[in-house]
């Protein structure tokens, strides 16, 4: 059986890693003030490794 190699969605995120989350209002230049929120699971990638599994052991 082979197993992927590429890295997996993160499940808790969906691949959406980062959102930028407005404070409310405005800076004196017009510019809506953010900040960006990282996905705790995934650190802000969206992937998550691939697991490797061991066979069982006798």
């Amino acid at each position: 059986m082979t197993h992927p190699t590429t890295p997996r969605i993160c499940p808790n995120c969906d691949g959406h890693a980062s959102a930028a989350i407005t404070l409310g209002g405005r800076d004196a230049y017009g510019h809506l003030r953010t900040i960006t929120a990282h996905c705790p699971a995934c650190h802000g990638t969206g992937t998550r490794p691939v697991r490797t599994r061991e066979g069982a052991r006798a």
